[in-house]
């Protein structure tokens, strides 16, 4: 599954790519236990994709997570249970949203970021590979947390937590 694999590469994803940004372990354990809605941003039906699996199993631990994909939401699409939406200020008319992931490219990750701002979202996670220092300062700038270049399901169980508002 490509999902398997893009963990078992994360060390190919330097530190080095993050140039002066550093993710730091206490803004991760307060993000993850702080939040209670997840926006996926590139949410994938396909079962071997890794959005995939990070959503169900962020799911299992407790977090709801609301999938975003402009053409699964054409189709009215559900994924895991939860309704698919086209982009992230449609999914702020219902939710608020507590932390953006992102499954997008770099060149890509900006554009989420800032709405992300706009939606006065808590954070941005940019998963693995995914790296993008100008949006991260933007996001620190307008009062979010940042995390990149990692994802939730590795920093959980080294951190030791197992869901919102988990205990230490």
């Amino acid at each position: 599954m490509r999902w398997r694999l893009a963990f078992a590469t994360a060390s190919r994803f330097s530190s080095s790519m993050l140039g002066s940004f550093k993710n730091d372990d206490d803004v991760i354990k307060r993000v993850m236990k702080s939040t209670k809605t997840i926006a996926l941003v590139g949410a994938s039906k396909n079962p071997d994709r890794a959005s995939n699996h990070v959503m169900s199993t962020l799911q299992e631990m407790g977090y709801k997570v609301i999938p975003i994909n402009p053409g699964l939401a054409k189709q009215n699409e559900f994924l895991h249970g939860e309704k698919v939406y086209s982009d992230l200020r449609s999914v702020k008319a219902e939710y608020q949203v507590d932390m953006v992931d992102v499954f997008r490219r770099s060149e890509d990750a900006g554009q989420i970021v800032d709405e992300a701002i706009a939606i006065n979202a808590k954070s941005v996670w940019l998963q693995l590979g995914v790296v993008d220092e100008e949006a991260g300062q933007r996001a620190t700038a307008a009062g979010l947390d940042v995390v990149m270049n990692t994802c939730p399901l590795m920093e959980a169980p080294r951190l030791g937590i197992y869901g919102p508002d988990s205990k230490l």
